[in-house]
């Protein structure tokens, strides 16, 4: 379970995309991937060489980077989120196409793509394999993804046809449920949408998509199921005040993420919030916060990442500190 959130700066016109990671125990963890850094497929051993440096939140495992969630020196910021029974994943290999594992499309976007038209324009040269012919297994990858860039056009990448599907989605709100568009109808339930969303002819950097007439709506539901979540997430994000600039939309998104962030129960559960994360399209900075830390990490992609000669790995505290006052 994860849900993501956008939000843009009124004034300064910056874009933030957040998310919170929802997983049995925390893995990744920031780190700052340099230009040209070599990578190999667990699909099928094949070599990549990246194109643009990545900050994010993630993690090294066999000869690979694993990103879930980050923005890259364009700008271009993109997340993986599971999926819940949505993915048609690619059995028998084409010639002539990028092959990956599920779980790595998020960092060879930000590894290879400037912004999310360049995405649309390739996405038919990448499919998502199954684990059938991989030289490693790793099940059924149930994934997709968000991203965004600085124009203020934002997507969710979802592997459920060949070739896979590019949804705009200027609501800016995702969750782990399949069929996007039906989540969209089922929100109608408590929100009114403008004509222009209704038309599919919302302008870019249109920071509200409804009405906020909520006159005969019902009221959002508490759970923390994806559907609920994401009603209870779209909701606040339609009423809560606009934001001026990047502070401000991070803000935003932390106490947006906070009506949807699952706290840690073993008992009944074996998810919880880990951690939030955001990027900053334009600074290209990383903001990110464990379960347990109350402070939230700032970092921010510089020179010296881009042109380093091995990834940087931050090392995270996760636990709770208190500021005594006396």
């Amino acid at each position: 379970m994860c849900t993501s959130i956008f939000q843009i700066g009124q004034k300064d016109g910056t874009h933030v995309l957040a998310r919170t990671m929802d997983w049995p125990r925390l893995g990744a963890k920031p780190v700052a991937v340099p230009r040209h850094f070599h990578w190999q497929s667990v699909f099928d051993n094949h070599e990549f060489i990246s194109r643009y440096a990545v900050l994010g939140s993630g993690g090294q495992h066999d000869h690979e980077i694993d990103i879930s969630d980050g923005v890259n020196e364009y700008g271009l910021a993109v997340q993986k989120l599971t999926f819940t029974n949505g993915s048609e994943l690619t059995v028998e290999p084409t010639d002539d196409k990028v092959h990956l594992a599920p779980f790595e499309l998020s960092y060879y976007l930000l590894s290879t793509f400037k912004s999310v038209a360049e995405i649309i324009d390739h996405i038919e040269q990448i499919e998502l394999m199954a684990d059938k012919y991989s030289l490693k297994k790793y099940g059924h990858s149930e994934l997709h993804f968000a991203a965004s860039d600085p124009t203020g056009r934002i997507v969710v990448i979802e592997p459920v046809t060949h070739p896979i599907e590019v949804i705009d989605n200027p609501l800016g709100v995702v969750t782990n449920s399949n069929h996007f568009q039906r989540q969209l109808d089922r929100l109608g339930d408590y929100v009114e949408f403008t004509d222009d969303f209704n038309n599919h002819t919302v302008p870019l950097n249109t920071a509200r998509v409804t009405t906020g007439n909520a006159s005969g709506k019902m009221t959002p539901p508490g759970s923390y199921t994806p559907g609920s979540r994401f009603i209870r997430a779209a909701y606040l994000k339609e009423r809560i005040d606009l934001p001026d600039d990047e502070a401000g939309a991070v803000d935003n998104c932390w106490h947006l993420l906070d009506s949807v962030n699952v706290p840690k129960s073993s008992e009944h559960q074996p998810t919880y919030s880990v951690y939030r994360a955001a990027v900053c399209c334009e600074s290209r900075t990383l903001y990110y916060q464990t379960y347990s830390e109350k402070q939230i990490i700032k970092i921010k992609l510089t020179d010296e990442m881009i042109t380093a000669e091995s990834p940087r790995f931050f090392e995270i505290d996760d636990r709770i500190n208190f500021t005594e006052i006396k």
